[in-house]
């Protein structure tokens, strides 16, 4: 279990014993940066809740072998299920929430439990959350349901209650260089491991995209010393990145997070990117969302 998951090796410790004591709790929280694993640790934990071996406590935490197991592997377990974000939405709807909880109610088809994961379920609106808060207060026993999001903050306090919140620490660099080179079988340069933030999927991501960050990474460096005019041509970039918005604000962050240990201006710039991505979750206004923030972080700094 775990075996094949870089990092957080405390996590695994906590979750094992959780199954091999078959004290698993019925909602989870697994809150971390994106792209260091969650999702992989949640399915290895659903993988185990729902094995059905006897006694599969005093061996190991899933068989493998048995009906649950295989459907699992096969992606054909009834009882198991991921929610996902729909295309084109930018959010968990209280539709989908409604529509687990139908099934929820419904027992279990192979084995003895259920197990739901949301992802990105920092993202569920407040009316999807206050949906799935009915199940979390009553849920039957037979079902665990995990919440994977990036930001704790996100949920209301009366979610974050009910959960047993587990935390995911950044992986270390010289993991994700060996896991990337053993992997994905790719070479990655130590200045783009330097920005992922600990995440392999933003390390493959700025590596993909290695001329476009490239682009952003020299205008913020050298924003002090540009006037007005240059610095716009930043917007220009960032209208044709739409699709990875999201990345290249994180990207941003990054490097104004390290140039802010030496000029504490910067900071101010890393409470600008937040606040426009806020504003680009709420549907403001895309182009305009991005010239108010260029400007801002320009006038910062100069």
């Amino acid at each position: 279990m775990f075996e094949n998951i870089i990092g957080n090796d405390k996590v695994k410790d906590i979750l094992k014993k959780s199954i091999e004591t078959k004290r698993t709790s019925h909602s989870y929280m697994f809150i971390g940066i994106d792209g260091i694993g969650k999702q992989l640790f949640a399915k290895e934990l659903a993988k185990a809740i729902l094995c059905l071996e006897d006694e599969k406590a005093k061996k190991h935490t899933y068989c493998d072998k048995c009906k649950s197991c295989i459907e699992f592997n096969t992606n054909n377990n009834p009882d198991y299920k991921i929610i996902n974000i729909e295309q084109d939405e930018k959010s968990i709807k209280i539709n989908q929430i409604r529509e687990m909880q139908v099934k929820i109610s419904e027992k279990p088809i192979i084995s003895h439990n259920k197990v739901y994961i949301i992802n990105n379920a920092d993202t569920m609106t407040i009316e999807a959350q206050n949906c799935l808060l009915k199940t979390l207060e009553e849920p039957p026993e037979y079902v665990t349901i995990i919440l994977i999001g990036s930001s704790e903050n996100s949920f209301l306090p009366t979610i974050k209650s009910r959960c047993t919140k587990i935390y995911f620490d950044s992986i270390p660099i010289n993991q994700i260089k060996k896991y990337i080179n053993e992997q994905e079988k790719i070479h990655i340069e130590d200045e783009i491991l330097e920005l992922c933030g600990g995440s392999i999927k933003k390390a493959i991501q700025l590596r993909e995209n290695k001329e476009l960050y490239n682009s952003i990474n020299k205008i913020i460096e050298q924003i002090d010393k540009t006037d007005i005019v240059d610095i716009l041509n930043i917007s220009e970039i960032l209208y044709k990145s739409k699709d990875n918005i999201y990345e290249i604000l994180d990207n941003m962050n990054i490097i104004c997070l390290r140039k802010a240990k030496k000029d504490y201006k910067y900071a101010k710039c890393i409470s600008i990117l937040e606040k426009t991505k806020k504003r680009l979750k709420a549907n403001c206004n895309f182009d305009m969302s991005i010239d108010y923030m260029v400007f801002n972080i320009w006038r910062e700094v100069n």
